[in-house]
């Protein structure tokens, strides 16, 4: 692998794909502003930054992963930022979600300096993180997603250049629109299915193959009828994408009546402290409202 490869954050998601760049056998240097998170890296082989700048200066391409907009904002042209260590040529590429808008500045912020930009949002969870299968959807320079391909295999399985910069956060916006009405549509079936006296694992082995089956259900129904919060995605992180979901479908004037209404009920768990459970542990505001629990326990 010619191209020396940064990654800048090692959370829930970061810390999957960095360690399938490594397995693939990019030289990887790695930051996260929680210095402990880089020591299994460093262990298989990652090299410690200093800075994001640091990481940007010794890259070719710098990959990150962190939680929002003003988080990709502060590593990209913040103090000791990227912008501050990348040399021309350099591509950064963003895997976050975040605002599209926002992407677009940074990009023009990025070009003024010969440094090129990929937005990349990813999805698929942890799983899809720690497996290298997440789908990636990414938007920039048709030239530039060629030169990162490599870098995408090794940390996806469905990957796909939707557009111009914006265009990959835009088309994630639109993954979590389906992703939080699939999680709705799972909570309020296994309610009813609670409420009707039949056996939750029964109904999951009927429905799940057929026209009703979804991921979400495939994989977090199961959890939920074991009463597992342990997340693949966490309530705070999902209610982040959906005000960005809310917040650009106000620009553009479409009305999103699910996705508010998630974003309201996921409120009232982040009300109760449970922003760390997995997104979903959505069911647990309708079970508040229902006076009754779901789940074959």
């Amino acid at each position: 692998m010619s191209e020396r490869v940064g990654y800048v954050g090692l959370g829930i998601m970061g810390r999957g794909m960095a360690h399938n760049l490594l397995k693939a056998g990019f030289a990887l240097r790695v930051w996260n502003r929680t210095a402990s998170r880089m020591a299994p890296l460093v262990e298989a082989g990652a090299e410690a930054g200093e800075s994001p700048a640091d990481v940007a200066a010794k890259s070719d391409i710098v990959i990150i992963c962190v939680s929002d907009t003003p988080d990709v904002e502060a590593v990209v042209l913040g103090e000791n930022g990227i912008i501050h260590g990348a040399k021309p040529g350099t591509l950064v590429i963003d895997c976050s979600t975040i605002s599209p808008s926002a992407t677009r500045q940074m990009a023009a912020a990025l070009k003024e300096k010969g440094i090129a930009m990929l937005d990349a949002p990813v999805s698929g969870g942890s799983e899809g993180a720690a497996k290298g299968t997440l789908s990636i959807m990414v938007g920039g320079d048709a030239e530039q997603f060629e030169r990162a391909l490599p870098a995408f295999q090794a940390m996806g399985k469905t990957i796909t250049h939707v557009g111009p910069n914006g265009a990959g956060q835009t088309v994630k916006l639109v993954n979590q629109v389906l992703l939080v009405g699939n999680t709705l549509a799972m909570s309020e079936a296994l309610m009813f299915a609670q409420a009707g006296g039949v056996d939750l694992q029964k109904t999951y082995d009927a429905i799940s193959q057929g026209a009703a089956g979804s991921w979400m259900f495939t994989n977090r129904a199961p959890q939920i009828m074991q009463r597992d919060w342990r997340p693949g995605f966490t309530i705070a992180l999902q209610q982040k994408d959906v005000r960005l979901c809310l917040d650009a479908a106000d620009e553009m004037g479409v009305p999103l009546l699910c996705a508010s209404l998630v974003f309201n009920l996921y409120r009232t768990l982040e009300a109760m402290g449970l922003q760390e459970e997995g997104n979903h542990a959505l069911i647990k505001a309708l079970e508040h409202l229902a006076g009754f629990e779901a789940g074959n326990i």
